[in-house]
């Protein structure tokens, strides 16, 4: 089994406090951008008031390869409207003005990351409050190009597992994963079929055998009940393509944001955040 190497952010401190409590935590993901710069940093300077345990943010990207149809299209709208990777930093930035405890995750693909050069990245997300990454095209074998490099700035790495990361590959999926590890519920993409909770169970016990890092469960959670479900058998449930829709179902004819988007996105998470504190209670 491995153990957690990696460096002390507001990840671990957070996984830390969640276990003490007794609970699961709510991993919340939107779209950087979407969709505008501005009401998007709205949504989540508030969205850990509204019950966010972590926060997941999207570095939008044209040709994505894990997500579904909702959040390619929440990619598609941060772009048109003006969003870039160093306009996503300024969100973090501005969410830390006001919010220096909860963690930050930064999702996405290399690409970008490689553009913008892997050191001048790690320094600007670092400074701008940025705790972790998950970049879903870097397997482990690619650890050098930004891994290594991020756990030595003082970042954690999270590494994706999946149903079919077998017991011959998750030691190496997990050697050098820090924060916690996130399990994709289901062999597909983001906001499509949900998984059974018995069988995450499963698949979160098989994890934690080859490491002591918390597991966070994703892809497919869309209600408060779902996530309760989750959160009963893992350390966190992540919540994305449901956000997302809210936001995508609420503008105008012309793709405005109607007035009360930001509302309806927060109140989807105090419902989740009420499903999964509530979790091992009843």
């Amino acid at each position: 089994m491995t153990t957690q190497t990696g460096p002390e952010t507001r990840i671990t401190r957070k996984f830390a406090e969640l276990k003490a409590e007794g609970r699961a935590g709510l991993v919340t993901f939107l779209t950087a951008g979407d969709p505008s710069p501005e009401l998007s940093e709205q949504i989540i300077v508030e969205i850990a008031e509204a019950g966010a345990d972590l926060i997941e943010i999207g570095m939008p990207f044209s040709d994505p390869m894990a997500d579904g149809p909702a959040i390619q299209a929440s990619s598609l709208r941060a772009l048109k409207a003006g969003m870039t990777l160093p306009k996503t930093l300024d969100i973090v930035r501005a969410f830390r003005k006001r919010d220096n405890d909860t963690p930050i995750v930064l999702m996405g693909y290399y690409n970008p990351i490689y553009i913008y050069g892997v050191d001048r990245f790690l320094a600007d997300a670092k400074e701008a409050g940025v705790d972790g990454l998950i970049v879903v095209d870097l397997p482990p074998e690619e650890e050098g190009e930004l891994c290594l490099p991020a756990l030595k700035a003082g970042i954690n790495f999270i590494y994706l597992t999946a149903p079919t990361t077998d017991d011959a590959r998750l030691p190496k999926v997990v050697r050098h994963a820090s924060g916690f590890v996130y399990y994709v519920s289901i062999t597909g993409i983001t906001g499509t079929k949900s998984a059974d909770a018995g069988d995450v169970a499963a698949s979160v016990a098989r994890i934690r055998r080859h490491t002591d890092l918390p597991v966070a469960v994703g892809f497919g959670i869309k209600t408060p009940d779902q996530a309760a479900a989750i959160a009963r058998v893992s350390d966190a449930a992540v919540v994305g393509s449901a956000l997302v829709g809210i936001i995508a179902e609420n503008r105008d004819p012309s793709g405005v944001p109607l007035p009360d988007t930001k509302d309806k996105v927060l109140d989807l998470v105090k419902a989740l955040a009420a499903g999964v504190r509530g979790a091992r209670n009843g």
